[in-house]
């Protein structure tokens, strides 16, 4: 989990919603306003609080370092099959979310994987602990 924070830049937010309602709307939210660089998958939306989004991560022209996933665990194990064929260091499955096969795909090919874990909590524990 570590490594994923502590590496992390350009985050692809997968299933980043519109709806400010949304976990997934608040954690990118908080994200960008933390100053990483975050694109929003979202396929049914063109932009989402005036930044652009994209229908899928081969859409994306820069190089991403971390996926955060907000969908259902059954998509998970796809994602990690493409989070391999693009070159992404690290694949997270946001809290609530859990794939087994997902998990053994990105560690055989050498992804850091976190799954069940919010980001978002994960990263201000980390910034808690450095000002300690």
């Amino acid at each position: 989990m570590q490594n994923i924070l502590k590496s992390m830049k350009n985050i692809a937010v997968v299933g980043f919603s519109p709806d400010p309602n949304k976990a997934s709307n608040h954690v990118g939210n908080y994200l960008i306003e933390q100053g990483f660089n975050v694109f929003a998958i979202y396929p049914k939306s063109v932009e989402i609080n005036g930044r652009q989004t994209y229908q899928s991560l081969s859409e994306i022209k820069q190089n991403i370092d971390t996926i955060v996933m907000f969908r259902k665990a059954e998509f998970a194990t796809e994602l990690a099959k493409e989070a391999l064929r693009l070159g992404v260091k690290n694949l997270w499955l946001q809290l609530g979310i859990v794939n087994d096969e997902a998990k053994k795909i990105a560690q055989d090919g050498g992804l850091n994987f976190t799954q069940d874990a919010c980001i978002m909590i994960e990263h201000k524990r980390m910034k808690n602990d450095k000002s300690k």
